[in-house]
């Protein structure tokens, strides 16, 4: 008989939210080893000399580091806490690659006193922090190089990275590159292994990531020539797309990797150049489809004529996105699944903000407070940048395995809310 509730990964969404409550995160297990198992054949596998990083700023906690670890790919962290989190799940430190547009001393030499694999440069104030302290603790620190390849990705302007005006990376003007690249072949303790680009996120066609290819195999070219530089590395970012909504679709990982590969195999030749490591940085593209959440809704406005609101027991605090980015989702109510969607409501949070709106204009069966909301593709981005604005516990975080539940995140109480205060 089919039955009438969402299943998420062989779990009962209904039964979840008797054992944990809402708002819940629910993340599918399966799903994260589907896209690594992916990484590994069409990519690592495939081609020579490559390895890939998860970008933890997309969703990162102890399991999910162990898991990361367990299918055998490194790690992006961009903070001194994702590092640190990175440590105490025993994560393989020479498979870390540092980023950040600001790492302070403290995270550097934190960097440096464990050994992680690639501290990316992203300025020269930086780069003095590095090589002061290498050499202070007598050891060679491997770096590359962000650039700003100058490419317009099509994505919303909060997440485009890769433009020239932009608070990432090396600008590529000849006076300014040329600056950055000749300290750095000086400096006794670093070594320059090669460039990195990112051009955004949630991209859904591969044309930008072509564009910064080609500024960056010219960028090789020129550095070679100047310097006799031959580049080691290079780091093609990540910034793959999901779906959430319509006619978007995450697309395989060798929509990216294939084009990409075969121009720098193939460019490289042409220029004399030797063909470097080749790393990505897929974080959304890994674990956005993996997480549902699932909230409770609770009052029912009906406004005659306008509009009728829904509201439930999270929102803003659990998921900004909306209103930073103004981004779209798709739900359903989880307990009601076979049921006419015959009614139009939007979907409020509970914050004392007339912009907490998750979704505006859902369809939906005839509501009832109590009724169970699940919304989709809500593994990336969510509980990474989850707060406590108004006074909100964060929500815990369940993983599913074979339909087999363990929480891994527990429920924030109001006594951690003051937890740290004096």
């Amino acid at each position: 008989m089919e039955t009438s509730e969402l299943i998420f990964n062989g779990a009962k969404t209904t039964e979840l939210v008797k054992k944990y409550g809402t708002p819940l995160y629910v993340v599918s297990e399966n799903y994260i080893e589907d896209r690594c198992k992916e990484i590994r054949n069409d990519f690592l596998g495939k081609y020579p000399n490559t390895r890939a990083a998860y970008a933890s700023k997309a969703f990162l906690t102890l399991e999910m580091a162990r898991i990361i670890s367990r299918e055998g790919l490194g790690m992006d962290v961009v903070s001194g806490g994702e590092l640190f989190t990175a440590i105490k799940a025993g994560f393989e430190m020479g498979d870390i690659v540092f980023h950040g547009n600001n790492k302070s001393k403290q995270e550097i030499e934190m960097a440096i006193d464990n050994g992680v694999g690639r501290i990316v440069v992203d300025n020269d104030y930086e780069l003095g922090l590095i090589e002061n302290y290498s050499k202070e603790k007598e050891k060679i620190t491997k770096i590359l190089f962000r650039i700003t390849p100058g490419v317009d990705s099509h994505t919303h302007k909060f997440i485009s990275t890769g433009q020239l005006d932009s608070k990432f990376g090396i600008p590529l003007s000849k006076g300014s590159k040329n600056t950055y690249i000749e300290k750095a072949l000086r400096m006794q303790n670093i070594q320059l292994m090669g460039f990195h680009f990112h051009v955004g996120s949630q991209l859904l066609e591969n044309t930008s990531h072509l564009a910064a290819l080609g500024i960056l195999i010219g960028l090789m070219k020129e550095v070679k020539d100047d310097f006799g530089f031959e580049t080691l590395e290079v780091n093609l970012g990540g910034g793959y797309g999901i779906h959430y909504t319509g006619n978007e679709e995450r697309r395989k990982l060798s929509y990216f990797v294939n084009p990409m590969m075969s121009m720098l195999n193939i460019e490289t030749k042409e220029l004399g150049l030797s063909m470097p490591r080749v790393t990505i940085e897929p974080g959304r593209w890994i674990i956005g489809e993996a997480g549902i959440t699932l909230y409770t809704i609770g009052s029912i406005k009906e406004i005659p004529g306008i509009r009728t609101y829904a509201a439930v027991d999270g929102g803003l605090p659990d998921n900004p996105r909306p209103a930073l980015y103004d981004a779209k989702y798709e739900a359903v109510i989880a307990n009601k699944l076979n049921e006419e969607r015959d009614h139009i409501v939007t979907i409020a949070g509970k914050c004392c903000e007339s912009g907490d709106i998750l979704i505006h204009d859902l369809k939906v069966p005839r509501l009832q407070p109590g009724d169970i909301l699940a919304v989709q593709s809500t593994g990336a981005y969510n509980y990474s940048m989850a707060s406590n604005y108004n006074r909100i516990p964060r929500p815990a975080v369940v993983m599913i395995k074979d339909g087999i539940d363990r929480l891994i995140v527990r429920r924030e109480t109001y006594e951690d809310l003051i937890s740290r205060e004096i």
